[in-house]
This record gives C-alpha cells, sequence and structure tokens, in this order.
C-alpha cells in the first residue's frame, strides 16, 4: 500500500472563499450559515467561509499536502487567515511564485522568467494594448500583478459585449491568454500556469494523487492536470459550460459550493482520523 501523500491544490477566490458580494445566500435569512472572516482589508471584513467549512479544513491539512493556488499576488495572498496550520507549500500569481513556508523559492521563479522570456510577448506590449483598447468610461484600475501579468478592474456593466471577446483574440497569437472574474479582466502569459507551480510541488512532496478544485478559466489547467477535480455551479468555467472526463461538476453555488468541494476533496483523500479536542 502506497504512503505517499495526496496533494489537494484548490483555488480560493469564490472556491473556497467569498466576498459579501459572492455569497449567494438565497436561503431564508433565518436558515443562513455562520460564517467566519477570513480576510480582512481596510479595516473591513471582505472574505468569508462557513463555520463548517472551518471546521473540514484542519482536516484537510491533516489528511494530506494542501496547497491554496490562487491568482492573487503574494501581498493579496497574505491577507488571507483560514483556520488549521499555515500551508507549507502555497501556489500564488498564476503559478509565477512557490511559497516555501511563505517564501517565493528563488529557483522557480528563474525557471518561470526564462519561459516567459522564450514563449510570448513582453508584458509591456500588452499592458500597453491594455490601456489603448480600454475605455476611460468603464475603466477603473490598470494594475500589473508583481510584474508578471496585467489586469483591468471595470464597470462589469458598462462593459460593451464582446471586448472580452476581442480582447482574447488579440491575446491569444501573443502568448497570452484572457479572463474575465467579476470586475476583473486578467490577461495572463499561456505559460504561467498554476498546473505546472502544481507539479512542482508534488515532485517535492513525492505526491502520487493530485487533487484540484477551482471556478475561473484560470484554472481550467489545473483541473486538467489532477487525477480528480471540482468546481462550483457559479463562475466562469460554469458560465462557459466546461467540462472535463476527471472533473465533477457541482450543483451548489456561492458560499455553500465551497463548504461542498472542501467535503468531495477530503472524501477524495480517503477516511480521515478524527482529530484531538482543541
Amino acid at each position: 500500500m502506497s504512503t505517499a501523500p495526496t496533494l489537494v491544490a484548490s483555488d480560493l477566490d469564490r472556491t473556497l472563499i467569498y466576498s459579501s458580494a459572492a455569497l449567494q445566500l438565497t436561503m431564508p435569512d433565518a436558515d443562513a450559515p455562520r460564517l467566519l472572516c477570513v480576510e480582512v482589508y481596510g479595516g473591513k471584513p471582505l472574505s468569508y467561509i462557513t463555520e463548517t467549512a472551518a471546521g473540514l479544513l484542519p482536516q484537510l491539512a491533516a489528511a494530506g499536502v494542501f496547497v491554496p493556488t490562487t491568482t492573487r499576488t503574494r501581498e493579496q495572498y497574505g491577507r488571507i487567515h483560514l483556520p488549521g496550520p499555515t500551508p507549507e507549500f502555497a501556489i500564488c500569481t498564476n503559478g509565477g511564485h512557490i511559497l516555501v513556508d511563505g517564501v517565493s523559492d528563488p529557483d522557480w521563479q528563474r525557471q518561470v522568467a526564462a519561459r516567459l522570456g522564450d514563449e510570448c510577448a513582453s508584458l509591456d506590449e500588452v499592458r500597453a494594448h491594455l490601456v489603448a483598447a480600454a475605455d476611460p468610461a468603464w475603466l477603473l484600475k490598470e494594475r500589473v500583478a508583481e510584474d508578471l501579468f496585467a489586469y483591468l478592474v471595470v464597470e462589469r456593466a458598462l462593459l460593451p459585449d464582446g471586448w472580452v471577446k476581442e480582447l482574447a483574440e488579440w491575446a491569444a497569437p501573443h502568448g497570452w491568454a484572457v479572463s474575465l472574474q467579476g470586475r476583473k479582466i486578467y490577461a495572463v502569459p499561456q505559460p504561467l500556469t498554476k498546473s505546472a507551480a502544481v507539479r512542482e510541488v508534488a515532485r517535492r512532496t513525492g505526491a502520487e494523487q493530485i487533487l484540484a478544485a477551482g471556478d475561473s478559466l484560470l484554472d481550467a489547467d489545473l483541473l486538467h492536470a489532477a487525477d480528480r477535480g471540482w468546481r462550483p455551479g457559479h463562475g466562469e468555467l460554469a458560465d462557459s459550460g466546461w467540462r472535463a472526463a476527471n472533473v465533477e461538476v457541482l450543483e451548489e453555488t456561492g458560499i455553500a459550493a465551497g463548504e461542498e468541494i472542501l467535503r468531495r476533496l477530503l472524501g477524495g483523500i480517503g477516511p480521515v482520523a478524527s482529530l484531538p479536542a482543541a
């Protein structure tokens, strides 16, 4: 019987954690779940999980190698405080950084930089196109994430139909991908993937099984790379009808989906021993 660990790589925003706007609490108020705040920004609560999910996270960490896998920058990731032990590994900036005990691995940084330099147009070129193509009437902010990719914050209601598709058609031959998530439009180099970083962590930990969860097009490669995966009933993948043979589509949406994803990830690892009382 193999004693190799199972690696659990999960996206965070709108997969495990949820802002107030993404909660989708459709039940009567009296039946709504108790929530735990896991992120504060600007002195105000920003992201939540259910209390039930808070109890499942330590079990997940005890059962396998839990690796938060996010498009967030390292600074943005640092605002999140999930229940349970601090993960030894985390993946930030869509695979641009592998954190080991909170510190970005320099060897991985060098590998990423080499691939981006060889395989796609420069960040400066793509950023210039983004700014030129955007309309100030709906563009709120333009940002660069750790000199790896760019994104726009937009007034979603004013964003013209077809604009994101046109941007994606321009970006593809330049070696970049485009993703619309909430009010953010991401332009990300195609070689910059969560799956590549997850495979590297699997190599280092000796994991023989990879489980994954995610909701956006930037998670598609991660889900494809996993032995088993789950996606919620909301999000960019759901809106596009994306499916894969190894990925289970959940009916749940909003924060209820985050709780159910944790149950499925635990079930994918197998029986979990009871944790000692706190």
